[in-house]
Formats: structure tokens, sequence, C-alpha cells
């Protein structure tokens, strides 16, 4: 069963915007392959897609897991809760228009296509947890450098932190609202770290931030949702 369409995990009910390829590791892990066609390249300007209301899912939710899938990607990533319409800000002005942080679960079927993400592929319904909480930014003193965890069925499968970030929380917020304005209640992903751990139906996630409480969901077989 597709989410309640009224659904605002958190309350909030902005466009949840994603980018691709901003932790430095994971950009240096394509190595010659952002070089190659159809790249050509490694990205000049942020890789971004959306993810839209279907995805949204809260704290304790169940996420089905498509049929066409054995597997599916968690890609934990800070979620950066704007408080203001943010247009052209400089990055020193850009921490003024943030309310807030959450944890936010970009889910994902397994792809190696990086830089025109599919919607097939990263925008099921589910696919993406936000919570529990939205935290102030007050309370929040270095966004830039928290500790995350992901345990898999209570076994620890990534630690990481939001550092080694290409664009930081105030230059990604800077150079996305050059061309695109944010509203307030949009939420704007940091980007999920390098290899990002994989589950299974029938498997519980756990993910931890630092200060900002945990986020937990469950993965049931499509067709299973109640």
């Amino acid at each position: 069963m597709a989410p309640d369409a009224g659904f605002r995990p958190c309350g909030l009910s902005g466009t949840v915007v994603g980018i691709l390829l901003n932790h430095a590791p994971a950009l240096q892990a394509l190595d010659a392959a952002a070089h190659l066609l159809p790249y050509n390249m490694p990205p000049v300007a942020p890789v971004l897609y959306i993810k839209p209301r279907n995805c949204l899912a809260g704290d304790g939710a169940k996420v089905a897991v498509p049929a066409d899938a054995s597997e599916l990607e968690m890609g934990a990533t800070l979620g950066i809760v704007m408080g203001r319409t943010t247009c052209r800000v400089t990055p020193d002005e850009a921490l003024d228009c943030v309310a807030g942080y959450t944890i936010v679960c970009d889910i994902s079927i397994p792809h190696e296509v990086f830089y025109r993400p599919s919607v097939r592929l990263k925008a099921r319904d589910g696919f993406c947890p936000m919570g529990p909480t939205v935290v102030s930014r007050d309370k929040v003193a270095a966004p830039d450098n928290l500790a995350v965890h992901i345990w898999v069925d209570d076994v620890l499968v990534q630690s990481a932190r939001t550092s080694e970030r290409i664009r930081p929380v105030a230059q990604l917020i800077a150079d996305v609202s050059e061309f695109m304005t944010l509203a307030a209640g949009d939420v704007l992903m940091l980007g999920a770290s390098a290899h990002a751990p994989r589950a299974r139906a029938g498997q519980q996630i756990r993910i931890a931030m630092e200060g900002l409480g945990e986020l937990g969901f469950t993965l049931v077989p499509e067709g299973l949702l109640s």
C-alpha cells in the first residue's frame, strides 16, 4: 500500500532534494570511470535529484522491497531542514536559513549510474524514511562532523561521519540556491557516505546520528504492507 498522500514525517511537507557524489571518497571510488562515456569528467556542479512525496516514511515505518530487487542500499545522510525562502545566498549567509537537522535514509535499488539517477531506482514508495524529529540548528554545533552509525538486525554495518564532503552544509546550500530557490520546510540531503550498506526484506534498520537521535524502520516484502 502506498504511503498516505498527506503524510508528513516530522511535520515536514516540503520537497526533499538529494545529492550524489558529495562524499569525496565516493567520487574517488569511481576513479577512471568518471572520465569515460557518458560522463567524460567528474561533476563540477551538484548532481541533484528529488525524492517525491510518495517516498516519505517516518520512524518505525515498514518499507516495501520491490519484487525485482533482492536488496536495497541504505544511504544514511544528514537532512538539512530549511527555515525560510533561500535564494542565491552566500556560504556565510547559508546557515542562517536553516531551521534544523534530521536523519534521512536515502534508500535506492543498487545501480551503477551516478550522474543521471533513475527515478525508478530511487523514488519508490517509502524510499525516504526521515526522523525521528527535527533538531534545531542552534543545538547542532558541528553539522559537518557528526558521527553516523547504521545497524542491520542489531549488527553494526557502517560507521562514518558527515565530514569529507566536497560541499559541506553551508557551501551546498549556497551552490543549490544559486539556481534553485529552497522554501521553508524543504529538506536538502548532505549526501550519503561511500559504500552504503545493503539490506533485504525482513531486516530491521537503525540509524543513529550524533545529537539527532535514532531513526528505525523495517524492510518487508512488496505486497505485505497493510
